[in-house]
């Protein structure tokens, strides 16, 4: 029978505080990963300071110029590179002359609000969950399994289209996105929790901590959570970008955030047709959220092995077995 006396001593301080200077040594051994991070700090930056730099450049995301862009084309930005000039950066938006490079700091706010917020609720939702159905018995893990697995079965853009087509027009856009996207969403989260929950409850440390008369809930949150943080943040760093594609889709067909909002989706929904007479327009905003869905998916994998480098170590000798072959 296991003894008290044989459990672990309990995580302090320091030792975290530690293991978060190993990650972090890890993390630095991967150039890709340093430049990841860069972009990301870079565009989080520019996005809080998107007021700061709209005055600063003279301009707003909403007002109208008429006078820049050629009304006997169609709306076509006068001059080259969709009308760039000394006073609008990176043009002006085909049909409403709007400044360009604002707009897509404004827009970048929204889809990193609306991309993070959702993970936030997605990982919420997904560790109570998780949590309950570990430590559950048979009837309660075999219920929400259940229901997890219906969350997992459903279409999910095509239920997101429908909910927010039938909410009122007056709701914030953007909070129904983090909602509708993060209760939707949690499912995956979930079914890791659930997992990993189900192994730790076996081990030494975690019998240790029932032994001594801690409750359920009281082991849960001072052995298991902290064993969780791992698994949980990386699958939450392969959720954002995928959260700020399915806020670009969901713009992009109409349903997510409404004009005069700006959006990376829904600048890209305008711009289609505009690539033939004005290919910046689609370009500028396809960039930036292709970039930022790559340095998430690159930090992401680089935390995922600096968290777990026996991962890193498997795929190192895989990936030799294959080369010798």
């Amino acid at each position: 029978m296991t003894t008290v006396t044989d459990a672990p001593a309990p995580v302090t301080g320091p030792p975290a505080t530690g293991a978060a200077r190993q990650v972090w040594r890890r993390l630095r051994t991967r150039p890709a990963a340093l430049a990841s991070a860069a972009v990301l700090l870079l565009l989080v930056l520019l996005a809080l300071a998107a007021p700061l730099l709209a005055a600063l450049a003279g301009q707003d995301p909403h007002t109208y110029h008429d006078d820049l862009v050629d009304s006997a084309r169609g709306g076509v930005p006068y001059g080259a590179f969709g009308g760039a000039s000394a006073d609008h950066w990176l043009g002006i938006e085909p049909g409403t002359g709007r400044d360009l490079f604002v707009r897509l700091l404004y827009g970048a706010r929204i889809s990193l609000l609306v991309a993070v917020g959702a993970t936030v609720v997605q990982v919420l939702v997904g560790l109570l969950v998780g949590l309950v159905a570990g430590l559950g018995n048979r009837w309660v893990d075999g219920a929400l399994g259940r229901i997890t697995d219906v969350f997992l079965a459903l279409p999910f853009l095509v239920l997101a289209i429908a909910l927010t087509a039938v909410v009122p027009r007056d709701f914030p856009r953007p909070l129904l996105l983090v909602l509708v996207i993060g209760l939707l969403g949690w499912a995956g989260t979930s079914r890791i929790v659930r997992a990993q929950t189900l192994t730790l409850k076996g081990l030494d440390f975690v019998a240790a901590s029932r032994l001594a008369g801690s409750g359920r809930w009281r082991t849960a949150r001072r052995e298991l959570l902290p064993s969780l943080a791992a698994p949980v943040i990386t699958y939450a760093a392969i959720l954002v970008p995928t959260n700020i594609v399915v806020e670009a889709s969901l713009s992009f067909l109409g349903v997510g955030v409404t004009p005069p909002t700006p959006s990376w989706g829904q600048m890209l929904s305008t711009a289609q047709t505009w690539f033939r007479a004005d290919p910046a327009y689609v370009l500028l905003p396809a960039g930036l959220l292709f970039t930022t869905v790559l340095a998430f998916t690159v930090l992401g994998d680089a935390v995922r092995t600096a968290l777990d480098p026996r991962e890193a170590g498997r795929l190192g000798v895989g990936t030799r077995k294959e080369t010798s072959r």
